[in-house]
């Protein structure tokens, strides 16, 4: 009897969406690696069951500070609130916080937050470079857990560990990108080799006794959940609720138009996958353009664009030509920054 259920799968993806490169040749030469998401029969979980965790080492070449847009520092905001409703403004720990932004804006509001991150380079005494684990000499109240599980390819054993660091007590956040919001917007561009796992808010009903708060955010695309840590159980798969991944999931990447000239507005994780399987139908884009300064002047995975800054791709593209815009939460700030004077798609709508 089959223990898992093969939803969907994509060959020769970049392993790293968001890694720069020097030159288009070496972009082009990225390492890559397949996705075959399946269902897991037996704990209803999603995951890549080709995903290999050893391929994935992060440096400083890895790019993927959201925080330079005011649409997502909004965001940060809305989940500061939900942080002090449910779990509190002292004695917080954040795993895995990247570069430190989300520890530092709490900080500077009057929480009580340290950071973890074994990759963190920067000079913030609050922020230690190692992982959160047992022997670190603190237990915090709450954790929060940003855009890590996803990237676990074992999230149970991890949050076990979590645990345990913590002394089995505590609350814990966690924000993941949504995989009901991925299936009912066919977002083919929000599947990535990164993401070793897709999660659905029910998943987390099936890995924790209690759960205080939950919801969707960000415009439906992430969800959240804060939970006791000592109700972490094993999940186990609910019959009645398996994924229902739409047979036509690719339906509209043929059916995306070739205007005579197009950029995409997000040189990130969802526009490295619309360049790239644009590219393989024969459609390929011409333009990328990114707010991000540490993105501009470099080139992007598997296609090797160049990603221009605004001032630079917008010289470029005639007025009434057509921006794809990659993430529709920023379709405001996008058409501010570029006088309105385009034509916008966004990729992520029905």
């Amino acid at each position: 009897m089959l223990n898992e259920q093969e939803l969907y799968r994509v060959e020769q993806l970049p392993i790293f969406q968001n890694r720069m490169y020097d030159s288009a040749q070496e972009a082009r030469s990225c390492p890559r690696g397949n996705v075959r998401l399946v269902q897991d029969l037996a704990t209803g979980l999603v995951s890549n069951a080709d995903f290999c965790p050893e391929l994935m080492v992060y440096d400083a070449r890895y790019q993927n500070e959201q925080a330079v847009s005011p649409q997502f520092r909004d965001h940060l905001g809305s989940v500061a609130k939900i942080v002090e409703r449910t779990i509190g403004r002292s004695g917080l720990v954040e795993v895995g916080c990247g570069k430190g932004y989300f520890v530092e804006a709490l900080s500077e509001s009057g929480f009580d937050i340290t950071g973890f991150d074994s990759a963190y380079e920067g000079s913030n005494p609050r922020i230690k470079r190692h992982h959160f684990e047992p022997g670190v000499g603190m237990t915090a109240q709450a954790l929060i857990l940003r855009h890590v599980l996803e990237h676990i390819q074992n999230p149970q054993q991890f949050l076990q560990g979590l645990r345990t660091a913590n002394e089995g007590s505590g609350l814990i956040y966690i924000e993941v990108p949504c995989f009901d919001w991925i299936c009912e917007h066919r977002a083919w561009f929000d599947i990535f080799y990164e993401h070793a796992n897709y999660f659905r808010l029910a998943d987390f009903g099936r890995m924790f006794d209690r759960v205080i708060e939950s919801g969707r955010i960000f415009g439906g695309q992430y969800l959240y959940v804060v939970a006791d840590l000592a109700s972490l159980k094993p999940a186990r798969a609910d019959a009645c609720d398996r994924v229902s991944f739409p047979d036509d999931f690719l339906g509209d990447l043929g059916d995306v138009e070739q205007p005579e000239r197009s950029a995409v507005w997000g040189g990130a994780s969802k526009g490295v996958i619309f360049t790239l399987l644009r590219e393989r139908i024969n459609r390929p884009i011409e333009l990328v353009i990114d707010i991000n300064p540490a993105k501009q002047g470099k080139y992007l995975p598997a296609t090797g664009l160049k990603v221009l800054s605004p001032e630079e791709g917008l010289a470029m593209l005639p007025a009434g030509s057509t921006i794809y815009v990659m993430n529709s939460n920023y379709l405001q700030e996008i058409k501010q920054m570029s006088s309105n004077a385009y034509r916008y798609v966004c990729v992520d709508h029905d």
